[in-house]
């Protein structure tokens, strides 16, 4: 059963019940993200690393360990 299959089943007993629906698939999606990611920067201020840059970092640091002549 897909996503949407589910959600229109779901839908269809709260209405059926007179309960109130159920969020579509996807609705909170973004504010899931950014949660996920404020907590990520906070874990990682209490573990006593830098909360930003540590992507581009890693990947510089990858990078630099590549020979010249494939970079």
């Amino acid at each position: 059963m897909s996503i949407t299959q589910q959600y229109l089943l779901d839908t269809y007993r709260a209405r059926q019940l007179g309960e109130p629906a159920p969020p579509a698939p996807g609705a909170h999606d973004r504010r899931v993200v950014r949660e996920w990611h404020d907590r990520r920067r906070f874990q990682a201020v209490l573990a006593g690393r830098p909360a930003r840059g540590r992507v581009r970092r890693a990947l510089r640091r990858w990078r630099s360990r590549w020979p010249r002549a494939l970079g």
